[in-house]
């Protein structure tokens, strides 16, 4: 980039501002278009579809809220992202047609991946979780969000059709990776996670959410990164930093179980698993989810 024309502070910051704004109408629109056409188009389905913000407002609809708050971040780090990394300076047209083109794809692929992987951990039984105000399942899904936008974020770079094509790979394979890893997890735990969660359990939902997003921000850093150097040199980059994540699997039951808790470790089971899934102890889950993003952060800091 010529550093005549790279974009100032203010012009950058105000893209980033139109950007955001930008994007939460559209979200708003699309929210109610989709909420009216439902055939089950009552108050509670037009909350839950951001369509309704009085209905937001009422006792009962905390737990609809909380759901919002992920996606609510996930757009102000993909907007802002988006600013950061489409603008070139040299052409207010061109900034403002590929801010909005990466604002547009980075908003679908945060709905539509923050969707589908919320309904993978709590199959088809999300929307009616949370309209019963299911307070486990709206956590569950505001930390998936964020995590998706955390990717989305990273992953929206960009000013021509092979920025597109690039993002669009790297999203997948961030997406994918993320995914395996967090499964991996799941594994290791005794309780099922989505029978927890649907049954109100807030210390599973805290769990799941925190290596969620301690997940995410390990893949997150992998995308980051200059000018593209080459599928080979990108790809082993990105593969290298990413297998990170799974230095997080020992973070459970070494670091968590035995040197915080106090507890014997053991490859799967254990006192951890009994005080999340049978005592529900929301404390406990709140110690681990934060052991596991004070991990991811270090990752990130000395990668």
């Amino acid at each position: 980039m010529d550093p005549s024309t790279e974009p100032s502070t203010a012009y950058a910051a105000a893209f980033g501002a139109g950007t955001i704004l930008a994007m939460f109408v559209v979200r708003r629109l699309i929210a109610r278009i989709v909420a009216s056409k439902a055939p089950d188009a009552s108050p509670e389905s037009r909350a839950l579809g951001a369509g309704a913000p009085r209905g937001l407002l009422a006792d009962d609809k905390q737990a609809v809220a909380v759901c919002h708050t992920g996606d609510v971040l996930a757009v102000f780090l993909v907007g802002a992202a988006v600013a950061k990394n489409c603008l070139h300076g040299g052409s207010l047209a061109k900034d403002v047609v590929w801010c909005a083109a990466f604002a547009a794809l980075g908003l679908f692929l945060l709905e539509m991946t923050g969707l589908l992987g919320v309904r993978v951990l709590l199959k088809q039984r999300l929307r009616a979780s949370i309209k019963r105000g299911n307070m486990a399942a709206a956590t569950a899904a505001a930390a998936h969000f964020v995590a998706t936008g955390l990717i989305t974020s990273r992953a929206m770079a960009g000013s021509d059709l092979k920025g597109v094509g690039l993002s669009l790979t790297f999203f997948v394979l961030a997406i994918v990776t993320h995914q395996i890893v967090v499964g991996l997890f799941r594994l290791l735990t005794t309780y099922d996670d989505s029978e927890q969660i649907e049954g109100e359990n807030l210390a599973a939902a805290i769990s799941y959410g925190g290596i969620s997003l301690a997940v995410a921000i390990i893949v997150s850093r992998a995308l980051e990164g200059g000018d593209f150097p080459g599928w080979a040199l990108a790809m082993s980059g990105f593969g290298m930093l990413s297998a990170t994540a799974l230095g997080l699997l020992p973070i459970r039951q070494i670091v968590v179980q035995w040197l915080v808790l106090g507890g014997r470790p053991s490859f799967r089971g254990g006192a951890l698993d009994d005080a999340i899934g049978r005592d529900r102890n929301a404390g406990v889950a709140a110690v681990e989810a934060a052991s596991y993003i004070g991990a991811a952060l270090a990752v990130v800091l000395l990668a």
